[in-house]
């Protein structure tokens, strides 16, 4: 197993999915591993829909511009922000599942929701609740690499010191 630190920086998002099903017992470990998330003063004010029925699948791809992973992934998990939950916490969340997920074998990419009222009316979501993100999650498909968006900035390029100062 690679060290935390490794496992980390070469976490990518996964855009391609082995059409078969999630074995169950790797979906509640990724599951757990979101219940587990810290959050602001513990409130866990979050909740998970997990999305595997290729209609409704479909229909919650449609509340948003790049969605398709959704569309071509086994399983979706729609990460939902219950009343005064705060969005840090769910990127946190996020974040948490998709190394879980990793770390047992499995592939993630995370998708944005830009039709919150659609993502709710897909879900049956109470008023108060809303859906802004959600994670597309399966087996990679053999030769699946990292999204085609790789590399990163050099750290010079980022980090500020006591002022942001460009330059």
């Amino acid at each position: 197993m690679r060290d935390t630190y490794d496992h980390i920086l070469k976490l990518r998002a996964v855009r391609a999915f082995q059409p078969r099903p999630i074995d169950d017992a790797e979906l509640e470990r990724v599951l757990e591993a979101g219940r587990w998330t810290g959050s602001s003063k513990n409130r866990q004010n979050w909740s998970f829909v997990v999305i595997t029925d290729p209609d409704t699948k479909t229909a919650f791809a449609s509340a948003g511009r790049f969605t398709d992973p959704v569309r071509h992934a086994p399983a979706a998990i729609a990460l939902i922000q219950e009343p005064e939950g705060y969005e840090f916490d769910t990127g946190r969340l996020a974040q948490n599942m998709m190394l879980a997920a990793d770390a047992i074998g499995l592939a993630t990419c995370p998708v944005t929701l830009h039709d919150e009222e659609r993502a709710a009316k897909v879900l049956g979501l109470p008023e108060g609740t809303r859906c802004r993100y959600g994670i597309a999650i399966g087996y990679p498909a053999a030769g699946a690499g990292p999204s085609r968006f790789g590399g990163r900035k050099p750290l010079g390029e980022l980090v500020h010191r006591d002022r942001y100062e460009s330059g």
